[in-house]
């Protein structure tokens, strides 16, 4: 690879970084070629845009970003792969985790992420990355927990104006 062909493949990866404030660093070495054809079937059908790059690469684009992602240079070492994603942050996590269950040697290894700027490093971290929340769950979450008292004080409202009509019924009829 030429200097030239580094620096569009380094200027790419940083616009990539920029454009997604989620992204993972996997490494599926040791998955065959037709694994890895369907890891990648499995991302592209959910969204996920997942590419093959060196580390120095990514280190490169990662330190001209405005974000300090030096933590991660332990973690690119070895083979590296890294999945873009807009929107659903954990959505990788899930996808990890759906491929390893296929796998009996438990690939791909999930290496890091990072989820708007906050980084995840090691493969103890996949379990709590796939139980994050989407922003779509949280505001639905938090409009479930408004509505509940309302409903709470309607539903006793309406249990309670037939148990005071079936007092004054009972009290009317021992008279």
């Amino acid at each position: 690879m030429t200097r030239e062909e580094k620096a569009q493949v380094i200027a790419g990866l940083t616009e990539k970084f920029q454009q997604n404030s989620h992204f993972y660093i996997t490494d599926t070495s040791g998955l065959s070629v037709a694994e890895i054809n369907k890891f990648r079937e499995m991302c592209y059908t959910k969204g996920i845009e997942y590419r093959v790059v060196k580390n120095t690469l990514i280190k490169k684009a990662l330190d001209s970003l405005e974000t300090d992602y030096s933590s991660l240079d332990d973690v690119l070492k070895g083979f590296s792969g890294v999945m873009f994603v807009q929107e659903i942050a954990n959505l990788p996590a899930k996808v990890i985790k759906d491929f390893k269950k296929t796998d009996a040697d438990q690939r791909p290894k999930f290496k890091a992420a990072s989820i708007d700027s906050d980084i995840f490093i090691g493969e103890d971290q996949l379990d709590a990355l796939s139980n994050l929340k989407s922003k779509q769950e949280l505001v639905g979450d938090v409009i479930a927990l408004l509505q509940s008292p309302a409903k709470n004080v309607i539903s006793a409202l309406q249990s309670g104006g037939d148990t005071l009509a079936g007092l004054v019924k009972t009290l009317s009829e021992r008279e």
